[in-house]
């Protein structure tokens, strides 16, 4: 036995030679592993077969599975592109966390290994910083797992440069996570946007501040767990940081708007809304360290005192664009102040909504403080009366676009003051739900047109009447766009006033809900804008019949977008508008014209050579059976039925 034992190799175990002396017969030796074979003479009755020894000894097959978690992951960090390593994430849930947990940092000595050993030369790191990329995940989209998938799908594929994920507040599949997976695999990314994300916190921002030190737009709603620490990682990561948003983000307070205007030089855009915590030490400390760089400023529903806006008005040297809604805690004095400071110099653009601070004797003050300012909308300013208005108009001689708002303290004399002296350079002006507006019982002071003005709109002003228009046309010769809408006041006598005494010809005409207009109109404009009309609106004038339709076929050249929904008009004057020649309209709307009928299709179908969008919605005359053939017809044309 210990002879046996000691055997070294095949002479010793066999001191006669190989058993087989032909070489092939050794296949019948089975193999069951690198040191042990087992051998099978040949018989001519086996007890027990061959194949059922091999099964016994038979391991089973081991996969690349039951390697723990760091072993893959240094299998993976070592693959030669992003090709492979997408690949493998496709394989499970657990290869996909592990692939979405390594580092660009990781790969990139890799690839720098494999590009030496010229095995790997197609530029990937060069493509993946590119960030040509955009993602946008909402509801039940927005995972973890998808964010994984993200991160590792897009590396050498152009490189995530946007995202946007927008969640649900109350069963939210976002957590930090997925915002760790992007932190690492996507450095490309510039753009990051987060909406009703209860879920995440400052580790997911922490883990996208040291990854992405290329982000420069940064836009927060509804975030409540997330701090001042997580900003303030951002700011000091993130140096090419020119945008920021926070919106209804209850943890964020003063600290990150310090942080954001000490560590981003770029900063040019800055919004705020409903953020308790954010009070007057923010906005100093925002503006008065980025008072070069800081263009857009939007402070709105915040606690600010009148302090916020002295320091906007002193500091505020490049800011172009302003925003202040929703301010309960300022005064006519923080107006006031804001307007007699030196900073408003570059101003070009002030919005002011719900502030009862904004009194007359503010808005002159701002007017003057703002020789640049081209653009004013005010919204629901209840002390905001005509003095004010017409105050701010011979104080300020830049201004080209003037909107209000649901002020209902401004009558009929603050609107046609501010028209006769707003200046030379007043191109646009806007009236909407301010119900202190009344027909004119007077004649207007003898003074020169407003030849500037070229579009004008007044909504669901119920006092504005005839006369009103009557004078518009005299002091306004010029206008191409007028928006006269729910103005039940109005009739054929007053607009066409209007028409008869412009100069120049009209290019877009909405009249909606102006009930008591006729035919006798339309007839008007088409005749006297034939070559210049664009788009006319008469959805819910209930008097415009076929005769409109008529006219506009014989009369209008370049129309384009023609909606008459909830008129009067029949068959016959959708036959008249196919028959023209010289129509070629994309948008036709024709929506609960009850009196359009399945007579109409062959119409329709040859109108639809030109067609881009047709509305036929509440049209009950038309059979469901003959839109469908109509949109079989018509495969350009986005048909709404």
């Amino acid at each position: 036995m210990s002879e046996i034992f000691s055997f070294a190799g095949e002479s010793d175990f066999c001191p006669r030679g190989s058993i087989y002396p032909n070489p092939k017969e050794t296949s019948l030796l089975l193999s069951l592993g690198s040191l042990v074979d087992v051998y099978f003479p040949p018989r001519k009755k086996s007890r027990v077969s061959a194949p059922l020894v091999a099964r016994a000894f038979e391991q089973e097959p081991v996969s690349i599975d039951v390697l723990p978690d760091e072993c893959l992951f240094e299998i993976f960090r070592r693959m030669p592109g992003a090709q492979e390593r997408c690949a493998c994430a496709s394989v499970s849930k657990r290869w996909l966390n592990l692939l979405s947990s390594i580092h660009q940092d990781e790969l990139e000595v890799i690839s720098n290994k494999v590009k030496d050993g010229a095995s790997k030369g197609d530029g990937e790191d060069d493509v993946e910083s590119n960030g040509y990329l955009s993602r946008s995940l909402e509801g039940k989209k927005a995972t973890d797992v998808r964010l994984a998938a993200i991160a590792v799908g897009t590396t050498g594929r152009g490189g995530l440069g946007k995202l946007s994920i927008c969640g649900n507040n109350s069963a939210s599949r976002v957590s930090d996570l997925g915002l760790r997976a992007i932190g690492r695999g996507c450095p490309s990314l510039r753009v990051l946007s987060l909406w009703n994300l209860s879920t995440i916190s400052d580790n997911g921002l922490l883990e996208i501040a040291k990854g992405c030190s290329q982000l420069e737009k940064l836009d927060l709603c509804r975030c409540p767990t997330v701090t001042d620490k997580a900003l303030v990682a951002i700011a000091k990561c993130c140096p090419n940081m020119s945008e920021l948003s926070i919106e209804s983000c209850s943890s964020i307070g003063n600290e990150c708007l310090q942080a954001v205007a000490q560590f981003c030089p770029k900063l040019k855009s800055v919004s705020i809304k409903n953020c308790p915590l954010v009070r007057d030490q923010g906005i100093v400390s925002l503006l008065s360290k980025a008072t070069y760089s800081l263009m857009k400023l939007k402070l709105q529903m915040l606690k600010i005192t009148d302090v916020s806006l002295a320091v906007v008005g002193h500091y505020g040297i490049s800011v172009a664009d302003l925003v202040l809604s929703g301010l309960p805690n300022v005064s006519e004095k923080g107006f006031w102040v804001m307007g007699n400071g030196v900073g408003l110099q570059k101003l070009n653009s002030l919005t002011v909504t719900s502030c009862p601070g904004l009194t007359d004797m503010s808005l002159e003050a701002v007017g003057k403080g703002s020789p640049n300012l081209k653009k004013l909308f005010l919204s629901k300013c209840p002390l905001l009366s005509d003095n004010g208005l017409v105050s701010f108009a011979k104080s300020s001689s830049s201004v080209e676009s003037l909107q209000l708002e649901e002020c209902h303290r401004v009558t009929q004399f603050g609107f046609f003051g501010s028209l006769l002296y707003c200046g030379a350079k007043l191109r646009a002006f806007s009236l909407a739900n301010c119900l202190g507006i009344r027909d004119l019982t007077t004649g207007l002071p003898v003074s020169s047109p407003c030849n500037t003005l070229r579009s004008l709109s007044i909504r669901n002003c119920p006092g504005f009447g005839d006369a009103n228009l009557a004078a518009l046309g005299k002091l306004c010769p010029r206008l191409q766009d007028v928006v006269f809408c729910g103005l039940n006041g109005i009739t054929d006598s007053g607009l066409l006033q209007l028409v008869q005494t412009s100069q120049l010809s009209l290019v877009k005409v909405n009249l909606s809900g102006c009930s008591n207009l006729t035919d006798r109109v339309v007839s008007a404009i088409s005749v006297q804008s034939d070559w210049t009309l664009e788009a006319l609106n008469l959805e819910g004038c209930t008097k415009i019949t076929d005769a409109s339709l008529i006219s506009i076929a014989e009369n209008c050249q370049i129309l384009s977008d023609l909606d008459v929904s909830n008129c009067a008009v029949t068959d016959f004057g959708v036959q008249g508008l196919a028959s023209s020649n010289k129509l070629s309209l994309q948008i036709l709307s024709l929506s609960g014209c009850s009196m359009v009928t399945d007579k109409s299709m062959p119409a329709l179908g040859k109108l639809g050579r030109t067609l881009l969008g047709l509305n036929v919605q509440n049209c009950q005359s038309i059979s469901t059976a003959n839109v469908d053939l109509l949109i079989e017809q018509l495969w350009r044309c986005d048909i709404l039925y």
